[in-house]
């Protein structure tokens, strides 16, 4: 087994739906896929999920699936002529309706942001290409200055700077996406646009424990209420291109700092997403600079890097998937990448799991271990060793399969569906086997084998044993 320890998550798309494109897609290094319910039917996705679970199942092999939900995506409305063109300085109109727009005044179906909006507060269009500044709102009409001009088309994304709207993080569309996705056993839901902890509650609720919940960062408001937000959610998203809307970009790379930090800390995995190879939706190759962005990542602890536009519409989709490997393997050979775990101090817990995942990393720099091998039943203990980051592979041993995949999108981890051992002896024997044949350990290599006796019981670790492979 070829070992990697940050991971690939590849948007699913046209470019990258065919059964056998996938396949080649996770031979050449995707752990996890991303289905994007903003585009896609119910039937397109369904199919990829069986694909994926065919392609796991036939290569003994967990792979994770994340449903990203659309969320409240703000649009302006259809223009008379397809588009108008702000001029700098003018006054434009926004009405509340759902009608078509003219030069002068801008169709917004959204009534959160006539609640909301207040003179001087900001509103972007088209990725932050256009801006203008709120002069007065009657409730139904905003008056706005042009700020930045340009050509505003029909429906372009539209953006409220440092605002919280009234609004929750689900839309109807979201809740029939949701519950389609859970009826397809997906792994993950991620929330989009989400604001306050409440958003994440809300999502709870309806998800239970049937998935885990992918929070994605991409307002201010929920950077500012990151560490509540983190209490709530399994895992976490740096979602940098709305993100990079609404904050002033010098920022995004300090707020992606932070949430790889926080999220780290708490043992949560963190995922970096948008932009990474954007040239090679066309391009063979990628910029010096998008390797680079990369690698940064990869150098700050993420757990994952996403692929988005660059798999799901690019014309090389397997290359990009291949040159992020290659990327995350440079950078994952050098000594100072380990030097950045090693003097980063985590807060730790006192329980046996965290003593036991901390203990981990020692032993396994001490005795130079090949591998360390996790019982586990809910994957949290495997998590907490995860979070450690070990310079060695971490086997996150399960009997559910939901486990399993959850685990694929985790730093480090290789997971494995088997029936735990009846007893210790039978753990020793089923180990040498695994350590042998699974990950191609040689005779004398030292291994670590992490579990809770007796086994199957949640929350139960309490054992670490270093072993020599025979």
């Amino acid at each position: 087994m070829k070992h990697r320890f940050t991971k690939i998550l590849a948007t699913v798309g046209p470019a990258s739906a065919a059964p056998d494109t996938l396949r080649l897609l996770h031979e050449v290094g995707v752990n996890a896929f991303r289905l994007n319910f903003s585009h896609g039917s119910h039937d397109d996705h369904a199919k990829s999920v069986k694909h994926i679970r065919d392609i796991a199942e036939s290569i003994g092999n967990a792979i994770c699936i994340v449903a990203d939900m659309q969320g409240p995506k703000l649009r302006v409305g259809p223009f008379k002529n397809e588009s108008i063109e702000l001029r700098y300085g003018s006054t434009v109109t926004l009405k509340l309706g759902e009608g078509e727009g003219d030069k002068d005044t801008i169709m917004v179906p959204h009534p959160e942001l006539f609640q909301a909006l207040e003179p001087g507060h900001i509103l972007k269009f088209d990725d932050g290409k256009l801006q203008v500044t709120v002069k007065s709102n009657d409730g139904k009409n905003i008056k706005a200055n042009v700020d930045v001009p340009g050509k505003l088309s029909s429906r372009k994304g539209l953006n409220v700077i440092n605002t919280v709207l009234p609004m929750s993080a689900m839309t109807d569309k979201d809740r029939k996406d949701m519950a389609f996705a859970l009826s397809q056993n997906v792994d993950y839901i991620a929330l989009s646009f989400v604001q306050t902890a409440d958003d994440v509650k809300e999502a709870r609720e309806i998800i239970g424990d049937k998935a885990g919940i992918i929070v994605k960062i991409e307002k201010p408001s929920a950077v500012e209420e990151l560490d509540e937000i983190l209490k709530y959610t399994d895992a976490v998203m740096v979602a940098r291109g709305d993100l990079g809307v609404e904050l002033p970009l010098e920022r995004v790379p300090v707020v992606q700092r932070q949430i790889i930090r926080k999220s780290r800390s708490l043992g949560k995995p963190v995922i970096v997403a948008t932009h990474m190879l954007e040239s090679m939706i066309d391009s063979p190759t990628p910029t010096r600079a998008e390797a680079s962005d990369v690698a940064t990542a990869v150098y700050l602890g993420t757990d994952a890097v996403m692929l988005s536009a660059e798999t799901a519409v690019g014309r090389h989709p397997a290359t990009a998937v291949a040159i992020m490997d290659r990327i995350i393997r440079a950078a994952e050979t050098d000594p100072e990448y380990w030097d950045y775990f090693r003097n980063r101090r985590l807060p730790h817990d006192a329980t046996s799991e965290d003593a036991i995942s901390h203990s981990v990393r020692g032993i396994a720099e001490i005795m130079n271990c090949k591998a360390v091998f996790g019982y586990t039943a809910s994957g949290s203990t495997v998590q907490r060793i995860s979070r450690e980051r070990p310079p060695c592979q971490i086997v996150g041993i399960t009997p559910h399969q939901p486990t399993a995949n959850r685990m694929a999108l985790s730093w480090g981890v290789s997971p494995l569906k088997t029936m735990d051992p009846a007893n210790f002896d039978e753990m020793l024997r089923h180990i040498q086997h695994l350590a042998r044949d699974y990950i191609g350990l040689e005779k004398g290599d030292k291994i670590m084998i992490s579990a809770g006796i007796p086994f199957g019981r949640p929350g139960s670790t309490d054992t670490l044993k270093v072993a020599t492979v025979d």
